[in-house]
């Protein structure tokens, strides 16, 4: 990489700290960082981007960029693939997911422990290319609940490989053990199944999975490693449990009310809701024949998270944004921009939430999240003015991730 100053001129700037556009604005880049941004003097430039709007890059902050795309027909089918096939298969993903222009993601878990961290690790190294990653390492889950794999036959429980059920726990001194173990493992996070999940066979998303002691026990390890739980949580009860034990976000929120709605506000716990998502999966499971159980819980729970989702956002609830990637083809991230919008955000809210407000949700405001002097140099153009029309930023024209042209079209 030059440690030569590459000089960007920007047609339109969005500025998301301030939540406005700039016009005609130049940023200057040494390295892997942003060194300046100033006023369009007509000097030469190495990329002109003048027709374009210029963001920071993208963040999602529920991104599973491990094994295959979502199947709807349960878990039981992990057995059948290694270890090394998800993580070749990851590989895909994270390259059409930076090249999407999602240059962060925070990966909220993966069956087979430790594979995302892998991945994190090829990815700084150079040897892979795609999004900078924190890693969730292992769900953390109780017997039988939302991140287990279920559907096996009694007699076959036993030979399940250990790096699929590494973050099983059933009690407070073993959610202790657990964290500790996947931190130890290279973890950024902890992830806690605090509910029954929609796509894992025979669990319910309304009931509660954990108790509030058990997810104040894995919050208050994760503290002692600097760092902070996300807690997938379906159903209202869950939610509140996870809130009141100090989860720093609430994943996927689908049967909020209005007591965890404002629970959330009150705690400033962030919502990553994924809006968009379930038309996707309701129409390929109608294709593909996905299990009755699966289906009846995408169709119970799609519409719902949106009536929820709108009152949060009147609400306050601090949103940051996260698609559950993985569940449709990666890469399509994006297209859950114009669904927020048309649930209560404006445009502008909506691309701060998968910028500053997620790169704080991250903890890494210091790193990503904006186009400001001293961060990496992140950033995603596209033509056209994307706050009358989020849909523009489906289709990017150009992505750069650290001063690197990831693509340009």
């Amino acid at each position: 990489m030059s440690d030569d100053l590459t000089r960007i001129r920007a047609g339109w700037l969005i500025d998301v700290g301030a939540g406005e556009v700039l016009r005609d604005r130049v940023i200057g880049i040494r390295g892997d960082r942003i060194e300046s941004i100033g006023d369009d003097d007509g000097s030469p430039v190495q990329i002109d981007l003048s027709e374009h709007t210029v963001l920071p890059g993208l963040i999602d902050c529920h991104a599973h960029l491990i094994g295959e795309i979502e199947g709807g027909h349960g878990y039981a089918s992990l057995v059948q693939r290694t270890g090394a096939q998800e993580a070749l298969t990851g590989v895909r993903n994270a390259r059409d997911t930076v090249r999407a222009g999602f240059t962060t993601v925070r990966d909220v878990g993966t069956f087979r422990a430790f594979v995302d961290v892998a991945l994190r690790d090829a990815i700084e190294a150079g040897d892979v290319v795609g999004p900078r990653m924190l890693c969730a390492g292992a769900y953390v889950t109780s017997s039988g609940g939302g991140g287990d794999v279920t559907g096996l036959a009694p007699d076959v429980d036993a030979v399940v490989p250990r790096d699929l059920r590494l973050g099983v726990a059933n009690s407070v001194d073993e959610v202790r053990r657990v964290v500790r173990e996947i931190l130890h493992g290279g973890a950024d996070f902890i992830k806690v199944i605090a509910t029954g999940a929609v796509l894992t066979e025979g669990t319910v998303p309304s009931a509660p999975e954990f108790t509030q002691a058990e997810i104040g026990a894995a919050v208050e390890e994760a503290a002692l490693y600097e760092t902070h739980v996300a807690a997938h949580a379906h159903g209202a009860e869950g939610i509140e449990r996870a809130v009141r034990a100090g989860a720093r976000s609430i994943e996927h929120g689908s049967l909020m009310d209005d007591n965890s709605i404002a629970l959330m506000a009150e705690h400033g716990t962030y919502l990553v809701a994924d809006v968009w998502m379930g038309d996707w999966m309701i129409d390929q499971g109608e294709r593909e024949g996905w299990s009755p159980d699966v289906m009846r819980k995408l169709r119970e729970t799609t519409e719902v998270q949106r009536e929820g989702f709108a009152k949060a956002v009147e609400a306050g609830v601090r949103i940051a944004f996260g698609t559950d990637s993985g569940t449709y083809p990666h890469g399509m991230n994006a297209h859950q921009f114009a669904t927020m919008v048309k649930l209560g955000m404006t445009p502008i809210e909506a691309i701060r939430s998968a910028t500053v407000v997620a790169a704080e949700l991250l903890g890494w405001r210091d790193r990503v999240g904006a186009i400001e002097p001293g961060l990496f140099a992140d950033l995603v153009a596209v033509r056209g003015d994307v706050l009358s029309d989020v849909g523009l930023l489906t289709d990017m024209d150009v992505v750069m991730k650290g001063g690197v042209l990831v693509s340009a079209g």
